[in-house]
């Protein structure tokens, strides 16, 4: 079966997802506060080699950028931030349609599905101190079926997160 990552296209798709959704989140008031500490030059790239992986493409980030423990601790300790979340996701779903993905509801609709769980879910789970995210996590996994159970949970142990 067809990953993903292939359906999307692959690492063009990606890359031009992460800068259509960057320049969204940057226009938006309120998730822009997120990287008013500033950036990676290469966020762009960085962005679409982890969403690439997360979704059935090669292991270009952990491989060489980091593993799933140093991205929760960049997006940890800021306190719960549910505006903030909403926002990031609808500025996910109109970069969708900025790079032209609004025919294939299927995969929009996975790729929605996983983008708001990794928002609310997998990044929000250390509010409170990015001192709490235990080291060893592996990138989720997340299929045409969610969340796969293989890297899953983005626990060390495959298991679920708190």
């Amino acid at each position: 079966m067809q990953t993903v990552y292939e359906a999307a296209g692959g690492a063009g798709f990606f890359l031009s997802l992460a800068e259509a959704w960057h320049a969204r989140v940057m226009a938006d008031g309120v998730v822009s506060h997120a990287f008013s500490h500033g950036f990676h030059p290469e966020h762009g790239r960085r962005l679409a080699a982890y969403w690439a992986e997360a979704l059935g493409g090669p292991p270009g980030y952990s491989a060489s950028l980091g593993d799933e423990s140093a991205v929760v601790r960049l997006h940890s300790g800021n306190g719960p931030h549910e505006e903030m979340d909403r926002r990031a996701i609808a500025c996910f779903d109109q970069a969708l349609a900025d790079v032209g993905l609004t025919g294939n509801s299927r995969l929009r609709d996975v790729l929605h599905s996983y983008f708001a769980w990794a928002t609310t879910d997998s990044l929000s789970r250390y509010q409170d101190s990015a001192a709490d995210v235990p080291d060893g996590l592996r990138i989720p996994h997340w299929s045409w079926d969610g969340l796969a159970g293989e890297a899953g949970s983005g626990t060390p142990d495959g298991q679920p997160g708190p």
